[in-house]
């Protein structure tokens, strides 16, 4: 299992693929699946694990990011004769040292950064050992074969449901793909608190957009760890997630729904795929058009929505899809 290394598995406070890794790591591990993990030499797993880099790369200044990046992926590709298969999770670069791998290479397209990358793709797709898989029907490339598509699952247990109703919360990285200033907005409009969890990616939108409307019952908190952002999520009326690019799949909605929060969100992406509409939250236009739903999304049944959760989005439905992915391509 080869995890980036931007952030530590499982994270501490942010790091979306790492979390899946570690998800999907441990459950295949339930499983009865022999799992080697390459990631940085502080992760938490009851794998073995393999390791080059020391800490998170967002957490040393002092090391070259692709000098470590390119160390960590080569350890695997050179070691990946012992096993079976190697599961990608580390987006393309791994794919340029395919082809002097015998065994199976199987990647998670965890999106697109950009159009630019996809010929790297498109490139070794050729490869008849090399094998993709999208994590949403949206993020599929009509230029990609696949192998198939898997949601991501988190663990139930890591979730308890809340009774709500004090705040609406946005979780998420600071930029303006993701919406923050539409959720302000709506904050503003339906004058509930609104408190705001993630990382700044993009400073200039933060200070221009965001920062000037934070203050009067808006709130925001920066990157948390996993224990606030559960009490975060206690606490929600709903979650806004007024994404405005085509999300290939977000586990911010996965999160809150296990939480049995309402989920209130822009149809973008992997959204129709994650978000039941009037069931599990409301698909909506725009956030004055989500101000029509506010009264609605309280009426919600918490439990109902965890429940749905549950059986759509849990790491074991997760761990057991991709079995049977393995098994496709190792003939087993």
């Amino acid at each position: 299992m080869l995890a980036p290394i931007a952030w530590r598995v499982p994270p501490r406070r942010y790091g979306p693929w790492e979390q899946v890794v570690y998800d999907l790591t441990e459950a295949l591990l339930d499983l009865g699946v022999e799992v080697v993990l390459y990631a940085t030499c502080d992760a938490e797993t009851r794998a073995p694990l393999r390791c080059t880099a020391a800490k998170p790369l967002w957490e040393d200044r002092e090391v070259d990011w692709k000098v470590e990046e390119f160390l960590h992926i080569a350890r695997a590709m050179e070691e990946a004769g012992e096993f079976d298969l190697v599961h990608n999770h580390y987006d393309f670069m791994p794919l340029y040292f395919t082809p002097f791998v015998k065994v199976p290479v199987l990647t998670t397209i965890h999106g697109f950064s950009s159009e630019k990358i996809k010929k790297v793709y498109r490139r070794y797709a050729a490869l008849p050992h090399v094998h993709y898989v999208a994590i949403s029907e949206a993020d599929k490339d009509p230029g990609l074969p696949y192998l198939g598509v898997v949601h991501h699952g988190v663990d139930p247990r890591r979730f308890r449901v809340g009774e709500g109703g004090r705040h609406l919360l946005v979780l998420s990285r600071i930029h303006p793909d993701k919406g923050i200033r539409e959720a302000v907005l709506f904050a503003r409009k339906s004058r509930l608190p609104l408190k705001i969890a993630g990382p700044v990616q993009d400073e200039a939108y933060f200070q221009n957009e965001v920062a000037p409307l934070l203050g009067e019952g808006v709130e925001f908190l920066g990157p948390v760890d996993p224990e606030t952002r559960q009490t975060l999520l206690d606490g929600a009326i709903a979650l806004l997630h007024f994404v405005n690019f085509k999300e290939p799949f977000g586990l911010a909605p996965v999160e809150a729904m296990m939480s049995g929060v309402p989920v209130l969100a822009r149809p973008l992406g992997a959204l129709p795929e994650t978000v039941r509409h009037g069931e599990t939250g409301f698909l909506v236009r725009d956030w004055e058009e989500a101000l029509e739903y506010l009264e609605a999304v309280r009426r919600l049944d918490r439990w109902a929505i965890r429940r749905y959760a549950e059986a759509r989005f849990s790491r074991e439905r997760m761990a057991r899809d991709y079995l049977e992915l393995y098994r496709k391509v190792v003939g087993a």
